[in-house]
């Protein structure tokens, strides 16, 4: 009986081995973007942020625009977001970081949601005649948008997001004449403080 010969082995084709060696890279580079912190939080930008909120307390603190306190503030927030924007989007392009991808997109996803809640209910409270209440719901929802985000982040990114939220439900039971004192102390003090602390250890 003649002996049956084994079939001949096919050997991995060189575009075979290119392809999982892809696949490989591909598996490595997700498996480190989502163990990797997000560190192109804004130091430089949150000094910025703390800054315009010291200049917006001024203003709103003097007798001809004490009135006006709520667009002022409002006025303060675009310009806080516009500056945290491009310090953020500057900072990650030195970094090398892509904003819409992995950790930073993580970061952004679950900043966002608090942050336009708070314009919501900012106009809904507006509405109301309840303005009393918006100083502590924006540090609050602020607090909690950067709680969450600062998951994905550098440790003093929560820890500031958890000091806008005791801030927030302070100002909540405080009387409405510490307002735009709470609004300083929150969004000028803590961002001064814990921007410096975020350029100077994490790079800017």
């Amino acid at each position: 009986m003649p002996a049956i010969e084994p079939l001949p082995q096919r050997a991995p084709t060189t575009v075979h081995i290119h392809d999982r060696a892809l696949d490989n890279l591909r598996y490595i580079r997700e498996a480190m973007e989502s163990s990797a912190s997000f560190t192109a939080v804004p130091g430089y930008g949150g000094l910025a942020m703390g800054l315009s909120a010291l200049v917006a307390a001024g203003l709103a603190s003097t007798e001809a625009l004490r009135g006006q306190w709520l667009a002022i503030w409002v006025l303060d927030a675009v310009v806080a977001a516009l500056l945290g924007g491009w310090a953020t989007w500057r900072k990650a392009r030195g970094q090398g970081v892509e904003l819409y991808r992995g950790v930073a997109r993580r970061f952004l996803m679950n900043l966002t949601p608090p942050i336009l809640a708070a314009v919501v209910l900012t106009a809904v409270l507006a509405f109301a005649g309840d303005t009393w209440l918006i100083p502590g719901m924006w540090m609050l929802l602020y607090g909690t948008g950067v709680v969450t985000g600062g998951a994905f982040s550098v440790r003093p990114v929560p820890l500031m997001g958890a000091c806008f939220m005791a801030l927030g439900a302070i100002t909540l039971v405080l009387p409405n004449g510490w307002s735009n004192a709470m609004l300083a102390v929150g969004f000028g003090g803590l961002h001064l403080v814990f921007g410096a602390v975020i350029a100077r250890r994490y790079g800017g």
